[in-house]
């Protein structure tokens, strides 16, 4: 596994990291990637609620999943979560649009941009859910493969302003992702097989994006 550079942070700090980003009459892209179970969801939520609905709103990589009627007919259901389960074009696209959101509005080609986003209740992405303002200054978007090299996701990297890749340890990655899996109905065997299985392949594959990344991180708190 690939050793990487880890700054120990607190999420103040983050959040005035992120605060720094949100320019007045600007848009500024953030995004917030690691292996499954890092904390990215818990990070960008906590992040949006801290700086306010004026200034930050947040769009998750997961609402491209592809549906759960694709996914068995491609034969790639037992797989979900990897790296080519995700409508990769479509978020690529989407993010782009919404970085260019404010260019967009003044020549009067664009308005609110509605996003989707993924319900893990129902294990399925929902459209039009996420309301994105022209106003709004800046853009947090999570998810697993937001510096993969693979065409498309490698040209998310080009249309995101900012990367941080988020690095617990890994003793703490592993329990907080099985607990997740719990949390939405896997027995407690069925949590452990799939997050030393699939989920496990995806973590390296993910871990060794994390050079690419403006920031690697830990947070201490």
């Amino acid at each position: 596994m690939t050793t990487l550079d880890i700054t120990e942070t607190t999420f103040s700090e983050l959040a005035n990291r992120a605060r720094a980003l949100a320019t007045e009459g600007a848009r500024t892209v953030l995004g917030i990637t690691g292996a499954p179970g890092a904390g990215k969801t818990t990070l960008a939520e906590r992040l949006v609620c801290e700086l306010g609905p004026e200034i930050a709103v947040l769009v998750s990589m997961d609402g491209y999943h592809l549906a759960n009627t694709v996914l068995h007919d491609l034969n790639r259901h037992p797989r979900k979560g990897a790296w080519d389960t995700f409508d990769a074009h479509g978020y690529v696209q989407m993010i782009g649009r919404i970085r260019a959101q404010r260019d967009h509005v003044s020549q009067g080609t664009e308005g609110t941009i509605y996003a989707p986003h993924f319900r893990r209740d129902l294990e399925e992405p929902v459209g039009s859910a996420v309301a994105v303002r022209p106003e709004t200054p800046l853009v947090i978007t999570e998810g697993n493969y937001l510096l993969l090299d693979v065409e498309p996701w490698a040209q998310a990297r080009r249309v995101i302003d900012h990367i941080w890749f988020l690095a617990p340890p890994e003793s703490q990655r592993m329990d907080q992702l099985i607990r997740r899996h719990e949390r939405f109905g896997r027995s407690p065997e069925e949590a452990r097989e799939r997050s030393r299985g699939s989920d496990q392949r995806n973590a390296e594959l993910i871990v060794s994006t994390a050079a690419r990344a403006d920031l690697v991180v830990r947070l201490v708190d």
